[in-house]
Order: structure tokens, then sequence, then C-alpha cells
């Protein structure tokens, strides 16, 4: 007796299968790449191969992105490169130092403050630099910075940066171990390490350098970025990081990095 082979048009069962395989994956097509992209609220699209390209992760020039949202308050627009400061020379540095003569009330006249306004001395120049800039565009708001910067050129901003830079910052060689949210974040939340942007090592662009800060200071501006009073990082970084941390939290990282120059 002739057994009919598995795989061949002639078996009702074999073909039957194919044509179920084929309804499902068409179905499955349909509303994967058609259905679900039209469904979605918000989306608009010119044509059928848009909600195609659009579900399955392509860029289309005619598919429409809807308008874009701006911030209704002042944004920083400062341009950060990690390479901006590596022509300083001496004579940057001293026009700097005439500059911040008019500081000295608030940060001290070596740049390390005998209040709770923030320590300049040994900040990266890229910080100083761009946080003058948003006070001065309004990005960061201050009712005593503001008229201070309202004169400063490019120049005497990059200069102030400079100076403060070339400045010793404060050193301490105790060790102090630092509490949970500062050596490893709370990942469940999207807390990255505090060190891991404002570390030495790790260090991101426009991330300030934190050791020997002022602890009110350090609190107050964690609680400012919290609520959206401060709203001049980059990319919202700051502000969701700390809209997720607790105030237990908030206040141990301020007496940490306050404690450990």
């Amino acid at each position: 007796m002739s057994e009919e082979r598995v795989a061949s048009l002639r078996n009702r069962w074999f073909t039957a299968s194919i044509g179920i395989t084929a309804g499902v994956a068409l179905v499955g097509f349909l509303v994967g790449f058609l259905w679900l992209p039209l469904a979605q609220s918000g989306e608009r699209f010119r044509n059928v191969w848009d909600a195609i390209c659009s579900a399955a992760g392509l860029l289309h020039p005619s598919a429409s992105t809807g308008q874009i949202v701006t911030a209704d308050y002042p944004t920083t627009r400062v341009e950060l490169v990690p390479q901006m400061f590596d022509s300083v020379d001496a004579v940057s540095i001293g026009r700097g130092a005439t500059l911040a003569l008019r500081c000295t009330m608030c940060h001290g006249a070596r740049g390390l403050s005998e209040a709770n306004s923030p320590n300049l001395a040994g900040q990266y120049p890229i910080v100083i630099y761009k946080e003058l800039a948003d006070f001065k565009s309004g990005a960061r708001v201050s009712a005593v910075m503001a008229p201070l910067v309202a004169d400063l050129t490019d120049t005497d901003m990059r200069d102030l940066a400079a100076y403060y830079a070339y400045l010793p910052r404060l050193t301490d060689s105790s060790a102090i171990n630092p509490p949970r949210i500062v050596a490893s974040g709370a990942p469940l939340r999207g807390i990255a390490p505090c060190g891991a942007c404002h570390g030495e090592i790790g260090h991101k662009t426009a991330a300030a350098w934190l050791e020997g800060q002022p602890a009110a200071y350090l609190h107050a501006q964690l609680e400012a970025f919290a609520s959206g009073a401060r709203r001049n990082d980059i990319d919202e970084a700051m502000r969701n990081v700390a809209r997720a941390m607790t105030p237990q939290e908030i206040d141990a990282a301020s007496r940490y990095y306050a404690e450990h120059p």
C-alpha cells in the first residue's frame, strides 16, 4: 500500500494547515500594522503606507509627527562641549579674578562661602558658565543673581568660570560611608547613583561637583527641582530624579555631600 506524502498539496490536512497559518498571519499583519496604528488617538497618517511604517518603527517622510510641544517658560539654551575650556590661559583667569570681586559677599573671597551660597572654588568651569548663562537668560530664576549677570558678556562668563575653576576646592581625606541613595540610587524608581553624573570618574557634562557644598543649599536645590521651581536642567534630568526621591533621601544626600569635601 502506498502512503501519500505529508508535505503534498494533495494532502488536504497539509493544505488546510497552510491555509489556516497564512490566514492567521494575514489577520495579525492587518491588526498590528493597520488597525492598531490607525486606532491610536492623536496619530494622523496620510495613507496606509505611513501606518505600516509607523508600526514597523520606521520613519516615513510623509508621516505627520504632530505639533511640537514647547515649554511655556525659559529653558536653558547653552550649547556645551567638554573641550570648551581646554584653551584657558592666565589672562582669562586674571580677568575672571577681577570680575569675581562683585561675587565675594556671597561666594567668599576665595570662592568658599561663609553662608549657604554654593562654593565655587574648584567647580567645573562648564558648570559655572552654564549657570551664569541660565541666570542671564532667565532659565534659572534668582532675584539676587539676575541683576549681577545682566551686564556680563559671554567672555565675562567664561573668564569667571575659568577663575573659579582655577581655585583649589575643599578637600578632606576622611572617609564617610555614603547613604544608599548616593551609593546605589534607587533603580526601581529610576534613580541612578549620584556619582554616575556628579562623580569625579562618572562625570556628566554640566553636572556640578557636589562635595563640600552647604547642606542647606543642596537641600534647597533638590526641593526646587522636585517642585519644578528650578527648571534649567538639561532634558529634565534632575527634575526626574528629585521628584522620585523621598524627603529623607533628599536630606541624607544633602548632608552627605556637605560633610564629605
